[in-house]
């Protein structure tokens, strides 16, 4: 049996915790918007609040701003969590441009300078 070719994981960057004080604009396929906040964010996704859940899979745009930085940038959403208002739903950044990451990691390492204890588990945010 041949085996499968494992998958490149792609570099983890600083995971901070935001509490849903980012705010974030969704804009669904079908051109409807959602008023969203950031739980938690990485330079290659994060984690939202919604109040209802969106499918696994579907690609969204996403527009937000953090420190000096303003993602505009497809994601991929995937599996949601329900909380106690709502749900979180993490999602995956498919086509964030080199120069955008780059801004996002260092504005995310300042944040992260200002508030160490505010690292996410590893295992919670693509």
């Amino acid at each position: 049996m041949s085996q499968a070719p494992q998958m490149q994981r792609e570099k983890r960057g600083a995971r901070v915790k935001l509490g849903g004080s980012v705010l974030a604009l969704l804009q669904l396929q079908n051109r409807r918007q959602i008023r969203t906040r950031l739980n938690q964010l990485s330079s290659n996704g994060g984690l939202m609040q919604l109040e209802k859940p969106l499918d696994e899979g579907i690609i969204v745009e996403v527009l937000f701003h953090v420190g000096s930085t303003t993602v505009r940038s497809k994601a991929e959403m995937l599996f949601p969590m329900w909380a106690t208002k709502g749900c979180l739903q993490p999602f995956r950044f498919k086509d964030l441009e080199d120069a955008v990451r780059g801004s996002l990691e260092e504005d995310l390492k300042i944040l992260l300078k200002d508030a160490p204890g505010d690292v996410a588990d590893e295992a919670s945010l693509p």
